[in-house]
């Protein structure tokens, strides 16, 4: 087989493994529909029906791309829960062949791209999770950097060129000015790509300006600012009509937490979350929603090899530079904005993603390097990637919660029932009322939106409620005119408490239904409406 005949068919071998490993879990159903993908799945069938978003729903640092890929599905397969997931297989496919390609180009290595794409393939549980379902953006930015990465690597070779021909350099420019916008509304986590590749593009131009006396550099910048405000047309647009403060603050995590304490204390306590419990998720030795080990028996074999390959890698960062320093700056970069930013208060895994694919850039620049024969390092290969499958598998068989992005228990609501649910409601007219964020939105889309229950109830014991929870105003005006109300809570026994004792002491009758982890309150008479109630929330910022 000719050499760059054998990169391409094993890179295409990997992403076949990596979808029929996807496609196991999902047959299976371990990945529940959780409502930051249901709103995904709404905003999507919005679309078909003439809407158009800019942003997510409620959260304006991750743009609606997401949603229109998925409408996209819609039109070709249905509006099913398994075409949002397919979209999120097909961009993770195009990242494994994009980000293997820069690592062959970049290090000139076959072996090194595949065994990159081999890593990937069966990755850890974490990365498993959040590149099939979607959470609104997180596929594309991985898309998007590999890209970027792997533009930026082609461009770099060109300019070490002796040559003086800058034609390509508008087409580059271009290409990685139009990513960066799109990825700047899209999902921002793009942007830890997005500084290292147009940062040595930029090096290497100003060099060629000064060493041949061409227009590199201008160019370069020129095409890369021209791409860079087109690709971000949705942003600019929703800037202009809404403020750039709003959106900057989103962009800097001002949507995921507001933290109190000095900023010192903030910083210690993001250190804390991504040493005790991001590092061991990044790592494969545990699932992100909990605290349990994986895969004990291949767990030390696994961190010894991705200890030898990050420190082989940081070895060749210091001394050579290069396209070594172009991979570890993004991580260097995603590390910074964890540590720096209100992202910092959530370890759940989904802003660990570049992490989990510089490890194996790592691993697979490591062996084309260190392994001593093709054998020994397909062995390697094979041994971390059972790890992750052990990982995975052990995550899965453990339903509920199964592969879930929900890592606060309260809100781990087994979906399993929602059929049953929504029969019952539907059986009994109850299609309007109050009930929490996890429950409003999966309930919407799979009873295509016949069943609409807006968020004003909290989902924390402690009734902690953010208005936040209440995504899309519309469904407010639906539940306000209806003429029968329910409720409906999850884990969440204290709010049962206060919501029978609102209803004793307004006179009310009212009937209880227990599906699953569901608990429906309905037939209330005379009917009683969420600011009827006097019930003890506390506001959560």
């Amino acid at each position: 087989m000719i050499k760059k005949q054998r990169f391409w068919v094993m890179v295409c071998v990997a992403v076949a493994l990596a979808t029929v490993w996807k496609a196991i879990f999902l047959a299976f159903e371990a990945f529940p529909f959780n409502s930051d993908e249901a709103i995904v799945a709404l905003m999507a069938r919005h679309i078909l029906q003439g809407a158009r978003p800019v942003f997510f729903y409620g959260q304006a640092y991750m743009g609606s791309l997401d949603a229109y890929l998925a409408a996209a599905g819609f039109v070709l397969l249905g509006e099913q829960v398994m075409v949002i997931r397919l979209v999120q297989m097909l961009l993770y496919a195009g990242f494994l062949v994009s980000i293997s390609a820069a690592v062959r180009v970049a290090f000139e290595s076959d072996e090194a791209g595949i065994w990159t794409a081999f890593l990937l393939a069966i990755p850890t549980v974490n990365m498993t999770l959040y590149t099939t379902v979607s959470m609104g953006g997180y596929g594309e930015a991985l898309l998007i950097g590999g890209l970027q990465t792997w533009l930026a690597v082609i461009t770099v070779k060109r300019l070490e060129l002796d040559e003086s021909k800058s034609g390509y350099l508008w087409l580059a420019g271009l290409g990685l000015g139009f990513l960066t916008g799109l990825g700047v509304w899209a999902n921002a986590l793009s942007l830890v790509f997005t500084a290292p590749a147009a940062l040595i593009v930029l090096f290497k131009a100003a060099r060629a300006t000064r060493e041949r006396r061409g227009d590199f550099l201008w160019i370069f910048a020129f095409t890369f600012v021209a791409g860079g405000l087109v690709g971000a047309l949705p942003w600019w647009g929703f800037a202009v009509e809404h403020g750039f403060d709003h959106l900057l603050g989103e962009l800097t995590g001002s949507a995921v937490a507001v933290e109190p304490g000095s900023y010192l204390s903030r910083l210690g306590r993001h250190t804390v979350n991504f040493l005790l419990l991001g590092l061991p998720v990044l790592l494969g030795v545990r699932p992100p929603w909990e605290i349990r080990w994986l895969a004990l028996p291949l767990a030390p074999l696994a961190l010894v090899f991705a200890g030898l390959s990050a420190a082989y890698f940081a070895k060749k960062t210091w001394q050579e530079r290069g396209f070594y320093l172009l991979f570890a700056l993004s991580a260097l970069a995603l590390i910074a904005g964890f540590l720096l930013t209100s992202f910092g208060v959530d370890p759940s895994g989904r802003y660990f993603l570049p992490l989990g694919a510089f490890l194996a850039v790592c691993g697979g620049v490591f062996l084309a390097a260190k392994a001593p024969n093709r054998r020994l390092a397909w062995a390697a290969v094979g041994a971390v990637m059972a790890f992750h499958g052990v990982g995975t598998v052990q995550s899965a068989l453990r339903n509920p919660p199964g592969l879930t992005t929900q890592f606060y228990a309260p809100a781990q609501v087994d979906h399993r029932y929602a059929p049953e649910l929504i029969d019952f409601l539907k059986a009994n007219q109850l299609t309007r009322g109050y009930t929490n964020y996890w429950v409003a939105y999966p309930l919407a889309f799979l009873s295509q939106e016949e069943l609409i229950y807006i968020p004003a109830l909290p989902y924390h014991p402690d009734l902690r409620y953010t208005a936040r929870d209440n995504r899309y105003a519309p469904y407010n005006d639906i539940v306000a005119q209806a003429e029968q109300i329910a409720y409906i809570t999850t884990h969440n026994e204290p709010l049962n408490q206060q919501l029978r004792g609102e209803f004793k002491r307004l006179g009310a009758a009212w009937e209880e239904k227990t599906i699953g982890d569901y608990v429906v309150f309905y037939h209330l008479n005379p009917m009683l409406r969420v600011d009827d109630l006097n019930l003890d929330l506390i506001e959560a910022k």
